[in-house]
Parts: C-alpha cells; sequence; structure tokens
C-alpha cells in the first residue's frame, strides 16, 4: 500500500476576505469597543503615561484574534 499522506503539500494562498468574515469581525470590534475604551483609561490611570496601546488599535487586535477563533471551529 502506498502512503499518500507523506506527500500532501500544504499550499495557503491569499484570499481577499469574504463578506461573513468582515460582519463577524465588524460585530466583534464594535462589541470589543467599550472594554477597549475602559482597560486603555485604566492603564493611563494606572501608569501615568500616554504611551499605551489606543483603544481602536486594542479592539482591532482582539478582533483579528477571535474572529479566524470562530471560522476555525
Amino acid at each position: 500500500m502506498t502512503d499518500q499522506t507523506s506527500d500532501v503539500h500544504l499550499v495557503r494562498s491569499h484570499r481577499p476576505p469574504k463578506a461573513e468574515f468582515m460582519v463577524y469581525f465588524t460585530i466583534i470590534f464594535l462589541a470589543a469597543l467599550p472594554l477597549a475604551v475602559i482597560a486603555t483609561v485604566l492603564a493611563v490611570v494606572k501608569r501615568g503615561d500616554l504611551k499605551t496601546k489606543g483603544p481602536i488599535a486594542r479592539a482591532w487586535s482582539q478582533a483579528r484574534i477571535i474572529t479566524p477563533m470562530i471560522f476555525a471551529a
């Protein structure tokens, strides 16, 4: 018998995001935005400087992490 699993090449091409992905991303981004504002304010108050990541960057990062997890499940 031939082992055909050893010659599997995983080629991932860069495809533009689908509409469904963008809808989920937008929903998650908007849900994460208020929490990111709170986290940013607390970080500024705690550290006393404005060099922390802004609320939009925080929410964007969370949406970029969570959305692919939904589609991978």
